[in-house]
């Protein structure tokens, strides 16, 4: 329980660094980072909902509608950072650097894995289901995180412009499978606490 609390306060905080950082570099990659730590922070906090919730057909129901909505927002993300990576492209929209949004990128690529990792031995350690769909979802954080930095980097060190729309593009696969997935009730919430 703790650990998803620290989750859930990380990111947070590496939601609002990260919208900050990216809104005010223009990096599409960190501006989707951003946005999908705000959807985990949602999902996470739909999970906690969930596990309280004690009368199993309200619990169903909670978790159906649960997972259609973080579904969806991960769809809608997906959908967001295509159009403005192609449109950043297009338009040879280059991104200011941010070395803060590389200290929040690169943090995360740090904490993450070890906050996936304590949550995958409590989740065997207590055999639940839960917590590995949430040491899953902590994981993909940390994937994300990585792409993003690489563009991040690729911009400020060598002056790759291009390299943060593209890191946004390579994240939206990601993205999307996590919220088809939601919406077809694979994975995620459905998988983790049945």
């Amino acid at each position: 329980m703790h650990l998803n609390y620290i989750t859930i306060g990380y990111n947070v905080l590496e939601a609002a660094a990260s919208l900050v950082a990216g809104l005010m570099a223009g990096s599409v990659a960190l501006v989707g980072f951003g946005f999908d730590s705000v959807i985990e922070v949602s999902a996470s906090l739909a999970a906690q909902w969930r596990l309280r919730v004690d009368h199993s057909q309200h619990r169903e129901r909670v978790e159906r509608v649960t997972r259609r909505i973080v579904g969806s927002c991960f769809v809608f993300l997906a959908i967001y950072i295509t159009y403005d990576g192609i449109r950043s492209l297009w338009g040879r929209e280059a991104p200011a650097q941010s070395v803060f949004g590389i200290v929040v990128l690169a943090l995360s690529v740090v904490v993450m894995p070890v906050l996936a990792r304590a949550k995958r031995r409590v989740a065997h350690a207590l055999t639940s289901r839960a917590l590995v769909g949430e040491a899953a979802q902590t994981s993909i954080c940390a994937y994300l995180s990585a792409i993003a930095l690489a563009g991040l980097l690729l911009n400020a060190a060598v002056g790759w412009w291009w390299a943060d729309p593209v890191a946004a593009l390579l994240m939206v696969p990601i993205i999307a499978k996590e919220g088809l997935e939601g919406l077809r009730g694979d994975g995620g919430l459905d998988d983790c606490c049945a």
